[in-house]
């Protein structure tokens, strides 16, 4: 029995550790632009980044900001009452327009450097 206490203890003591293991908004933001440049993380025509090479921080900023952005893009479309697929679109399409040269896009399913 006492095993049994020590071991749910245990796994509750992870199961609250975990979300502190997560990567926060703000740090994601500040390493955003890092890992943009170092070409690990590249816009989409969907409103999301994607991982391009699975190093370093890449996937835990990638996502932090997606997560973000699908709660800002659920907020848009729910104010202009319309289909969060038309908010992610238009985001995704500003997102490549604003990438500057050098990084990566999502073009047809393709990475292509900017």
């Amino acid at each position: 029995m006492k095993r049994l206490m020590q071991l749910g203890a245990f796994l509750l003591a992870i199961s609250l550790a975990l979300p502190a293991l997560a990567m926060g908004l703000e740090e994601a933001k500040q390493k955003l632009e890092t890992v943009k440049q170092q070409g690990l993380v590249g816009e989409t025509p969907t409103g999301y980044l994607e991982v391009v090479r699975a190093e370093g921080d890449a996937p835990a900023v990638v996502q932090a900001i997606n997560s973000a952005r699908r709660d800002e893009y659920a907020r848009i479309a729910e104010r202009h009452d319309i289909p969060v697929t038309q908010v992610e679109t238009v985001a995704g399409k500003k997102a490549i327009e604003k990438t500057p040269a050098g990084q990566f896009v999502q073009v047809n399913g393709q990475w292509v450097k900017k």
